[in-house]
């Protein structure tokens, strides 16, 4: 048995502000993180490990220790034997799943147009390059193993590589999940005066599960999953596929349409399409969010619409690294970093990024930097959000969930706002006290 050690490389960087508190691998794409269906996949495939190592940029790691403590976190001296090295932003689908079906059983890197897939090192190749793994992976990796191990050429992997592709394959892989997660258990009872459109088999509810009545469940589009002790509300109509996760609350008259991937602990009102929503997240009114990725602890304020189609039905283009970058899809909303606040009226245009810790005001028309008052259309200047607060924020925020804010998250939010401070500076955002 060898060891298995899951990685991100430098383009994690595509996908900010999502990864400025997650390695790529904890991205949501269906049901599962990446990491998580990768795991699954190999598991169903036989494959066995004595240790799992997971490697991050060195400010995630104290996190991260705390919330999986069942790996080992950039530790090196975990390394004992063979280790399998996988890219985290492969998708376990398609391709993959040939490609992890027979692991390499030799030293060999498996490359995909300069991007590193795979790789098998033996212990002692692993020790010398070992410190490139406790950064992103760039090309310095793959030069230093340069003439020492084989290198192989593969074509077709489905690599994580722009935030849209995670919205692009969300609903599709939702409904694999589905099939997974539901075989050989049984689901709940349909409450009465609760009505299902389509087979019932689509849809699955867990235990300690309260369904009001009159609301409608649409699974001729796709499956259902509702997890544990979840609340639905009266008038909601729910469409398929789509996940609700544990302790989340679905408030009266939502509109959850296909493609809605919430939770755990979320609360959704108003309208929701093709969307992922990370745990503790609130959009509890009215407003409309498609095809957007909101990340932990976000509170969508009453009236916060984003735009995922634009006037002309052209293709979307988002800045990515500087560059702006043609999508080449016709839906394109929104993605949301962790802790983003927006107040009342919020109107979000195609393809924004907001950045961690902001707090949005008015028309967001542009691209929004981390620990941000936004209020530009309002006549506000951009303004620095002071880190005390941001951290006081986040401490209350969390204790309305019966959440302690620890001191490794504290220390992770310090770390953010120092790195953070250059896209503020190129933003013309000012310091000092916001006032409208």
């Amino acid at each position: 048995m060898v060891i298995l050690g899951i990685f991100e490389d430098e383009e994690y960087e595509n996908l900010l502000p999502i990864t400025y508190t997650r390695p790529i691998y904890e991205v949501k794409c269906g049901i599962f993180t990446l990491r998580e269906r990768l795991e699954r996949a190999l598991a169903r495939m036989g494959h066995k490990f004595d240790k799992k190592v997971l490697f991050m940029r060195d400010y995630l790691a104290p996190v991260y220790r705390k919330k999986l403590p069942g790996y080992a976190v950039n530790d090196l001296e975990a390394i004992d034997d063979d280790v399998v090295l996988i890219n985290g932003k492969l998708l376990a689908m398609g391709e993959a799943l040939k490609l992890l079906e027979k692991l390499p059983e030799h030293s060999v890197i498996v490359v995909q147009d300069d991007h590193l897939v795979l790789a098998r090192l033996r212990e002692r190749l692993i020790k010398e390059v070992g410190d490139l793994l406790l950064k992103p992976i760039g090309p310095e990796f793959m030069e230093t193993l340069k003439g020492s191990v084989e290198k192989l050429e593969v074509t077709g992997q489905p690599l994580l590589r722009y935030p849209w592709e995670i919205i692009v394959h969300n609903s599709e892989l939702m409904k694999e999940d589905f099939k997974e997660l539901v075989k050989g258990k049984e689901s709940q009872e349909v409450p009465d005066k609760v009505t299902v459109i389509g087979p019932r088999e689509n849809l699955f509810i867990s235990e300690n599960v309260e369904i009001e009545p009159y609301v409608v469940f649409k699974v001729d589009s796709g499956p259902i999953f509702v997890d544990k002790n979840v609340e639905i509300q009266a008038g909601a109509r729910i469409e398929g596929p789509t996940f609700i996760g544990e302790r989340t609350i679905i408030i009266g008259g939502a509109q959850v349409r296909e493609g809605s991937n919430i939770g755990p602990v979320c609360r959704v009102g108003g309208e929701l399409e093709e969307s992922i929503m990370h745990a503790y997240s609130n959009k509890y009114h009215y407003g409309f969010i498609g095809h957007a990725y909101i990340g932990e602890w976000v509170n969508i304020g009453a009236g916060t619409t984003n735009s995922d189609l634009k006037d002309t039905y052209g293709t979307v283009r988002m800045t990515i690294r500087g560059k702006r970058v043609d999508t080449g899809i016709l839906k394109v909303g929104c993605f949301i970093g962790d802790m983003v606040k927006t107040s009342i009226g919020v109107l979000i245009y195609t393809g924004k990024k907001i950045g961690i810790a902001s707090h949005l005001h008015g028309i967001i028309a542009r691209d929004v930097p981390s620990f941000t008052i936004w209020a530009e259309s309002l006549g506000a200047k951009p303004t620095e959000l002071y880190l005390e607060s941001a951290i006081e924020i986040q401490r209350r925020m969390m204790a309305r969930r019966k959440v302690t804010l620890g001191p490794e998250e504290e220390q992770m939010i310090r770390k953010l706002f120092e790195i953070t401070a250059g896209e503020r500076e190129e933003a013309g955002v000012v310091k000092g006290k916001f006032t409208l």
